[in-house]
């Protein structure tokens, strides 16, 4: 019986993502742990670093996040100094700008993510690590349609 089908039963598409992508940010993870950065936290960060500044809305959709699951994600980052969320073009709105502490902390934790997306391609193999992302990439763009 395979892996995915102990447990449920069931061949689930969910599960299976899910389980991956776990074990993708344990990897991930343990790579930029010298960096004090979560991988979650660093594609916040990168994705800031290559925006002056940004809403909340349009962070949060280039995420693929929710807009209250990525403000629980941005208030530690902004305690830490990282960056700042400041009132946007009106009340409502707030604007996200990365800060010159969390750009060096970007640079610094890029070395360490590196070395994670090398072990990406040693594992899975370049070619297939491509046909991969061509894949995940479509899926997200027919899934974003519906």
């Amino acid at each position: 019986m395979k892996q995915s089908q102990l447990i449920s039963g069931l061949d689930c598409t969910c599960d299976r993502l899910r389980r991956l992508t776990r074990r993708v940010t344990q990897m991930y993870d343990h790579h930029l742990q010298p960096s004090g950065l979560r991988i979650t936290q660093f594609v916040l960060l990168a994705t800031l670093e290559a925006a002056e500044s940004v809403s909340v809305t349009e962070l949060a959709e280039a995420l693929g996040m929710d807009r209250t699951t990525l403000t629980r994600n941005l208030q530690p980052l902004a305690l830490s100094g990282y960056l700042t969320v400041d009132e946007g073009s009106d009340r409502r709105s707030r604007s996200v700008r990365i800060t010159d502490v969390g750009s060096t902390v970007v640079k610094n934790a890029t070395l360490y993510w590196e070395k994670a997306q090398k072990q990406m391609v040693e594992v899975i193999g370049a070619e297939q690590l491509q046909k991969f992302h061509e894949l995940m990439d479509c899926s997200l763009e027919q899934l974003s349609a519906d």
